[in-house]
């Protein structure tokens, strides 16, 4: 007679078996909370490293601009259209591709002066790169008569240009570009001011075009 020998349940087996079955569910609950908060991490690092580089553009272009003018010993120095430009061209090549200003941002750059009356006055202002945006310390012309304007810069910490000389005063906005579509960071605008006074004495006249330069207007 043929007899079948019952096969043995190797306990240790089943209790490793069982432990990898409940390590696998535990991965698979977790796993979704783990990419969340590992994607969340990077986007919150790559949004701080964009916020750094829009604030050192910003203060470099208003920097270069309190610089502008051809030297001479016989007269103030005065401005052009074409100066200006190089400023924004310098400022889109510092940017780079990464943050492709030309597209996602805007420049807008201010010469903050004193007014016939002794009030601020927004002289002229010329802007660059692609984002719809409006300015939100001030416009070209704004301030021309009277002293109503109290100068530019948010409410309480304003900067003021002093009589005989200007302030260069830049607003930079760039739309952040996230790296994952999802999150509270989409659909985000950096904003970033920055002021310097002008650098000598600048011909506070009318901006010199001889070259017949495009203006990089604000309208």
């Amino acid at each position: 007679m043929i007899r079948f020998s019952k096969p043995a349940f190797d306990r240790k087996k089943l209790l490793v078996l069982g432990a990898s079955g409940v390590a696998l569910t535990e991965f698979a609950v977790a796993l979704p909370f783990l990419l969340l908060v590992g994607t969340g991490g990077l986007e919150a690092a790559n949004f701080a490293i964009n916020w750094r580089r829009v604030s050192d553009l910003t203060t470099q272009v208003a920097d270069n601009a309190s610089r502008l003018g051809a030297e001479s010993v016989l007269a103030n120095r005065p401005i052009t259209e074409g100066e200006i430009n190089t400023v924004m061209l310098g400022a889109n090549l510092q940017a780079g591709s990464g943050l492709d200003l030309a597209t996602h941002g805007r420049i807008v750059l201010s010469s903050l002066e004193v007014n016939p009356d002794g009030g601020q006055w927004v002289r002229w202002q010329r802007c660059h790169g692609g984002k719809v945006y409006t300015p939100r310390f001030g416009r070209e012309g704004d301030g021309a008569t009277g002293t109503t304007v109290a100068g530019m810069g948010s409410t309480g910490s304003q900067v003021r240009a002093l009589p005989g000389s200007a302030v260069m005063f830049v607003e930079v906005v760039y739309r952040y570009q996230p790296l994952f579509s999802m999150g509270s960071l989409n659909n985000r605008d950096i904003v970033e001011t920055a002021s310097f006074n002008v650098r000598g004495a600048r011909d506070l006249g009318s901006i010199s075009n001889a070259a017949a330069d495009t203006v990089a207007t604000c309208a």
